[in-house]
């Protein structure tokens, strides 16, 4: 029994650190529109230092995705946080666009040496037979993390004084409480190799997979290209369209989608992974119509429904993505598989994002987001249709 409590204490102790370092990669977005005006950028230019982001966790997820493996959870860990502090640094000293791109950068390196290792950590400090709960909190710490730090930025940035240096004071106090905590905590590698074993990991794809791969990967790139639509421009088009210039209410609508996406990946344990990458789709559908009409007739109450609506089927698809090329792939490809889907996810919140930057000047932040849903909604309703037509034609299991 004692045991047991140790070591339910160490993994919420574990799934702590996990979100105080993914609050940091969230952490600038309410701040954005301070930095414009500080440093005089254009709306494109928002969307390149957001984008950013997701190249330092490709880079990592494909050089050292397996680097905790090898040398341990928690060296891996505190490197994590090294860059997190260092990301935080780099806003601090942000006096041109170069801070801005190193700290998105660094927070991406962040996020890539933390989403595995943390994850799979949490999950070997929980006590045995705990894996059930022990994941709950691995993804409560992950997509509530990504939540709680506009949350935190929005709050401190409206109601407290240096709206562009406290909230990375506050998060270089949670990272260096969570390093001490890291310290403290036990290593679970027991038999770790030197560094040099870690090899690059090439994505692949083996020929069985290619049809459950597929849907899973359109559903998780429209997923994240949403959260990155509504983390890098969702405030400026809250302050210039609908006059919301409180930074706090900017940090909440983002923080929704996060939560909204935990709640998503949580029920799935009840509506099935089948159903559940499908029932995504219909949710990214509906969440990206309702953020048409946002845009559209400029009305907040529908960008609070598309945050919480959208969220919601980005948990379930990603989760059900996961859960069904996981178990269609060969057991030696799994892991080259998986970081195929994080990749193709990851270019989702790059690569749109960028896009609708780039369309911001011509036609407008409106304008621009209206034709990112169109290409959005074109992707999802194909791979929709496709997971419907296979359900019918295959046994459904709970």
């Amino acid at each position: 029994m004692d045991g047991d409590r140790r070591g339910w204490r160490q993994c919420l102790l574990g799934g702590t650190v996990f979100a105080v370092c993914m609050a940091g990669t969230t952490l600038p977005t309410p701040l954005y529109g301070l930095y414009q005006e500080k440093l005089g950028f254009s709306e494109l230019t928002v969307t390149v230092v957001y984008a950013v982001y997701a190249f330092g966790v490709i880079g990592v997820l494909l050089l050292a995705g397996n680097a905790s493996d090898a040398v341990g959870r928690r060296p891996v860990l505190l490197a994590g946080l090294g860059c997190a502090a260092a990301s935080a640094v780099c806003f601090l000293c942000a006096t041109g666009l170069g801070w801005l791109y190193a700290g998105r950068l660094l927070s991406g390196l962040s996020a890539g040496l933390f989403t595995g290792a943390a994850t799979v950590y949490v999950l070997e400090l929980a006590p045995y037979g705990g894996a059930s709960r022990a994941t709950f909190v691995a993804t409560a710490a992950n997509m509530g993390g990504l939540g709680c730090g506009p949350l935190l930025a929005g709050t401190l940035a409206q109601y407290a004084p240096w709206p562009l240096y406290l909230p990375f004071l506050v998060h270089l106090a949670l990272i260096a409480g969570s390093a001490a905590i890291l310290l403290w905590l036990p290593e679970t590698v027991r038999e770790r190799r030197p560094p040099s074993t870690v090899r690059p990991q090439r994505p692949g794809l083996p020929p069985q997979v290619r049809a459950v791969f597929a849907p899973a990967a359109i559903a998780s790139f429209v997923g994240f290209a949403l959260f990155g639509v509504f983390t890098s421009v969702s405030p400026a088009f809250l302050a210039q369209s609908l006059d919301v210039d409180n930074h706090a209410v900017s940090g909440l609508v983002v923080a929704l989608a996060f939560f909204a996406s935990t709640a998503g990946q949580l029920a799935v344990g009840r509506v099935g992974v089948r159903r559940s990458l499908p029932l995504g789709c219909a949710g990214l559908f509906a969440g990206l119509a309702l953020l048409a009409g946002a845009l559209r007739w400029d009305l907040l109450v529908l960008v609070v429904l598309s945050a919480a609506v959208g969220g919601g089927g980005q948990g379930l698809a990603f989760r059900g993505a996961l859960s069904a090329v996981a178990e269609a792939s060969p057991p030696d490809h799994r892991a080259s598989v998986i970081s195929t889907l994080f990749v193709v996810a990851y270019t989702g919140i790059s690569v749109p994002v960028i896009g609708v930057g780039l369309l911001a000047d011509p036609l407008g932040l409106e304008g621009a987001g209206l034709v990112f849903i169109a290409c959005m909604a074109a992707l999802v309703s194909t791979a929709g249709v496709y997971l419907l037509r296979r359900l019918k034609g295959t046994p459904v299991h709970p």
